[in-house]
């Protein structure tokens, strides 16, 4: 028996819908075939139900006590549209938020395929972005191609929420913006 070199985090999965299958694919190679981490989040096979509303406050709640809760790093599936998306601004915010209830998660980006020509980072998540040496909250990668790589950016993630000081000050997206 192989042991694994890496501890398996449950990270919450913040995609756009139009990426879905991209998002899938994903998943069944990284949790399903691999046991890198331990996929939650809605839709994309994942174990959710969506929540049916507009109300921003309630779905923001939602998502921290029904899929935030027990996850430790937030995983933003960057696809060509996933930054004029509100659900991933408030899914990224939420999880940038740190009270008595819930703790804050790590965070960070994973470029899919279908963008990596021209990716352009959620806005809250941009706030957030530094360079592998930097002390900014968040990293963006490039999709994975080993588990070892992909593990090692969810332990960076992971290991920033107590070393890194997150920007949650934008204001929520009221709604979604438009994406040509």
């Amino acid at each position: 028996m192989q042991l694994r070199a890496y501890t398996r985090r449950k990270c919450f999965i913040s995609y756009h819908h139009d990426d879905e299958v991209e998002v899938q694919k994903f998943i069944e190679t990284f949790d399903h075939n691999h046991d890198v981490f331990i996929a939650r989040g809605i839709g994309a096979g994942m174990p959710g139900d969506v929540i049916d509303s507009n109300d921003r406050d309630y779905i923001m709640r939602r998502v921290r006590e029904s899929y935030l809760r027990d996850s430790t790093v937030t995983i933003a599936m960057v696809g060509k549209c996933t930054w004029a998306r509100r659900y991933v601004d408030w899914e990224i915010a939420s999880t940038l938020r740190n009270d008595a209830r819930n703790r804050r998660s790590g965070l960070m980006g994973i470029i899919l395929p279908s963008a990596a020509n021209s990716p352009t980072a959620p806005l809250r998540l941009d706030d957030n972005l530094g360079s592998k040496d930097s002390t900014k909250y968040a990293r963006w990668y490039n999709y994975p191609t080993t588990t070892a790589s992909l593990s090692s950016m969810i332990e960076d993630a992971y290991m920033a929420r107590e070393a890194r000081v997150p920007d949650n000050s934008r204001l929520l997206f009221s709604y979604n913006r438009s994406c040509s």
